[in-house]
């Protein structure tokens, strides 16, 4: 539609071409195109406050506007959540200083042995580097992701840890829940909406960081990620099933062969939160949404990523602390009232 507006008449005819009103009437359509843009975003800050802060991003906020207003019709009934966990519900950097992934929670810790932190920074400084690649295709990228995990999943049982140890090992690492991330999980929880945490991380310290920080709620959260398994003993002795969750399956992973998207296939509206590329493929299962906002949050390489990021997600949340903006999208979609300060 703008891209018509603007070259509509725009082009003059040869016979009587005066470059002055050439010039003068293109610059009428460029000011009618922009005057149309405020207006949307005018209307979109009025229904979401927060979009107004000047690291939000969006393609095409008219289709945010249409997704929200489209949700708020059905309001908490038919909405569902699925969100990445690392550097998505929890934070990247707070106050300047990196946050820990679930993984980096173990290998960072104190209560760890020597040699896995030496040989876990090891395969890091060798892998990480190649999931960042972007001369390199996803294709490319998965063997060799699913070697760093069998290595590090390998490594990690050799350390005989016990489930007794991951309290002390989540309460002294850097992990950190988003800001507004407790009231997030209140809200839907109070409202019974559905929340599947998609994660390539482990499973025991999603769970755990949660607990800690703020209130997991087992009515309305699923947890899907990779989770040790443990012996009568309490040791661990391995991961549960043989499915590994890496940054570049969570469309393969077997929650969409399972029941869970049958099971709330009435819930038509959901909201995707990730930090990758890769997080847009978990929902795929979800067959029966019918609208979808997906939001990302880009936390680093800003001006290196954020055109590929503006491509693949609806809403972009730039090096942000908090989920300020979600809880903001949410409270539009259930009609409570939100103050921005």
């Amino acid at each position: 539609f703008l891209r018509s507006l603007y070259h509509h008449n725009t082009k003059p005819r040869v016979s009587n071409f005066h470059p002055a009103a050439y010039w003068s009437n293109k610059n009428v359509q460029a000011l009618k195109i922009r005057t149309i843009i405020a207006a949307m975003l005018d209307s979109l800050k009025k229904l979401v406050p927060e979009f107004d802060r000047s690291n939000v991003r969006m393609r095409d906020p008219q289709l945010v506007e249409k997704a929200i207003r489209v949700m708020m019709k059905d309001a908490q009934h038919k909405l569902q959540v699925v969100a990445d966990f690392d550097r998505t519900l929890s934070k990247y950097t707070e106050n300047g200083q990196p946050c820990s992934t679930t993984h980096s929670v173990l290998e960072e810790s104190k209560h760890m042995p020597e040699f896995y932190r030496v040989e876990s920074l090891k395969l890091k400084e060798l892998y990480l580097p190649i999931e960042f690649d972007h001369t390199k295709t996803i294709e490319e990228k998965i063997p060799k992701m699913i070697e760093w995990w069998h290595k590090g999943h390998a490594l990690l049982t050799s350390c005989h840890l016990t489930q007794e140890d991951l309290t002390p090992i989540v309460t002294d690492s850097m992990a950190r829940l988003r800001n507004g991330c407790k009231d997030f999980f209140n809200l839907l929880h109070s409202m019974d909406i559905p929340i599947l945490i998609f994660s390539a991380g482990i499973g025991d310290v999603i769970s755990e960081t949660i607990k800690q920080q703020a209130t997991f709620y087992p009515k309305n959260m699923k947890v899907v990620a990779n989770f040790l398994q443990f012996d009568e003993m309490g040791k661990m002795v391995g991961f549960v099933g043989d499915e590994i969750i890496h940054t570049f399956n969570k469309n393969e992973s077997a929650i969409h062969s399972s029941d869970y998207f049958y099971n709330i296939r009435h819930r038509e509206n959901l909201l995707l939160m990730g930090d990758s590329l890769g997080d847009l493929r978990m929902a795929e299962g979800a067959d029966q949404v019918e609208c979808i906002l997906k939001i990302g949050f880009l936390n680093f390489k800003v001006e290196e990523n954020l055109d590929v990021y503006m491509k693949s997600y609806d809403v972009v949340i730039l090096e942000d602390e908090s989920l300020d903006v979600v809880n903001g999208i949410v409270k539009a979609i259930l009609g409570k009232p939100t103050v921005e300060s």
